[in-house]
């Protein structure tokens, strides 16, 4: 399943109708509900521990200190258990160009090229062509682990059915709508009325808002050789690597940005070029992230304009057992692929390159009027919202590779698929909070090394 669907757009409507229609006896909506762990289920503390052979060491004791916090902080770090849980499940056999780890917290706000804000998935470490279903599940399910112990169960089931409701409508009106309209069609965030419409927390969006209509932050040189500006360090979480490896890491980050730079189109290679590097670190984000190598750069204008861009680093996604290798050699490849087909609108300085190790890395904008959904604070009626625009979001970057009347069909017009993934998901939350208490024991009996994160 390693290349993309065919497109079949050119076809007659009432022929990719059927097509959709015959989906059903490969995979029946009702089964779609489906889950019970297996007794040959792989332990899922064994699937941590594996793919931390491939993480830096030092750092694995600050993810699993994360992952402790909450079965959600596990959800999120756990994407390698769920795909391994998914593979296993019915599927309809149609593929996309699937985000990967597609939970509520990889949405959000940022800006486009035009200076637009938009909201849109955000997170791109783990996409590969996959069944549509390991999103729209994930998403779903996500929602009800986010909620637990927090409000009433039956609050996180509905949201789990909110999310496919909105993926299933939103997929039947791009199924009428003209290819090149569905293709741009994005979900903007440009006003408090939109903001309120999505959950989104409108105070956030303001500061986004301000943000894109102020000129580029200056630097305050204010060091003693008065000369070069450095990013300050706050370690374990933002760090320079020790003095006797410090010109070492600094020339495989000029050879990580000279290769980059051949990643980017000619017109952004040259935008590149108007800033120079000042300072670079490393920085541990996320939760499933952590352990792999990512780290900041401070670029700088002649006149100190800044410029902040991450680098990450990229490995096999966690899809790729189940779904097949990916077509591309480089991960970080992979990644930008993924993400330039999924998201309406992206970032001008994606790109990827060899880092710092020959770990192969992506690269981004650190900022750009990033916009963070914040669960903790939102109200039932916002949560609701929320969750509705993260099914239609997801339906529309799935319909970019896949036929949105083909996916139609298969779903339906009435609510009996919404009621599969809400008890799918239901039943995954469960599995997730058993999951969590082995994590804990883990840990408890020394399995998982475990480490607070302040110095």
């Amino acid at each position: 399943m390693t290349g993309l669907p065919p497109q079949t757009h050119t076809l007659p409507l009432a022929e990719r109708v059927a097509r959709g229609q015959a989906l059903r006896k490969q995979c029946a909506r009702k089964s779609q509900a489906e889950w019970k762990a297996p007794t040959s289920r792989r332990d899922p503390i064994d699937i941590l521990i594996e793919q931390g052979k491939t993480r830096l060491r030092h750092l694995l004791p600050i993810r699993y200190a994360r992952m402790q916090a909450s079965p959600f902080a596990f959800f999120r770090g756990s994407a390698a258990v769920m795909a391994a849980d998914l593979a296993a499940m019915p599927a309809s056999g149609l593929a996309v160009q699937a985000a990967g780890d597609c939970h509520c917290l990889n949405f959000g706000g940022f800006a486009t090229p035009e200076r637009r804000l938009v909201f849109d998935i955000n997170d791109f470490d783990e996409t590969a062509v996959a069944p549509w279903e390991w999103d729209l599940k994930r998403l779903a399910t996500s929602f009800v682990v986010a909620t637990l112990g927090g409000v009433d169960r039956q609050v996180g089931l509905d949201l789990a059915q909110t999310v496919a409701r909105a993926y299933r409508e939103t997929m039947a009106l791009l199924a009428g709508v003209p290819v090149l309209d569905a293709w741009y069609r994005a979900r903007t965030l440009e006003s408090e009325e939109a903001a309120q419409a999505i959950g989104i927390d409108e105070r956030s969006v303001k500061k986004a808002s301000d943000a894109l209509n102020h000129a580029p932050v200056l630097i305050a040189i204010k060091h003693s050789d008065g000369s070069v500006p450095r990013i300050k360090d706050e370690p374990p979480l933002v760090y320079h690597p020790p003095a006797d490896a410090a010109a070492e890491f600094r020339a495989s980050v000029d050879t990580m940005l000279a290769d980059y730079a051949t990643s980017l189109t000619p017109e952004r290679r040259t935008l590149l070029e108007r800033y120079r590097l000042a300072d670079a670190a490393y920085k541990v984000v996320g939760v499933g992230a952590v352990g792999t190598m990512c780290g900041v750069l401070l670029m700088v204008s002649g006149e100190s304009e800044t410029l902040n861009l991450q680098f990450k680093e990229a490995t096999r996604s966690v899809l790729e057992p189940y779904a097949g290798p990916s077509p591309y050699a480089h991960s970080g490849e992979r990644v930008v692929r993924g993400q330039r087909l999924l998201q309406a609108a992206g970032d001008i300085l994606l790109g990827y390159a060899t880092g710092p190790t020959g770990r192969q890395i992506y690269m981004r904008q650190l900022r750009d009027a990033k916009i963070k959904p914040r669960l903790e604070t939102m109200s039932p009626g916002s949560f609701r919202r929320y969750a509705a625009a993260c099914g239609e979001v997801l339906a529309r970057a799935h319909a970019r590779t896949a036929d949105a009347a083909v996916l139609s069909a298969y779903l339906g017009k009435a609510t009996l698929f919404d009621e599969a993934i809400r008890d799918f998901a239901a039943a995954y939350a469960r599995q997730t909070e058993q999951d969590h208490a082995s994590l804990l024991q883990a840990i408890k009996t020394g399995r998982l090394p475990c480490a607070p994160e302040k110095a």
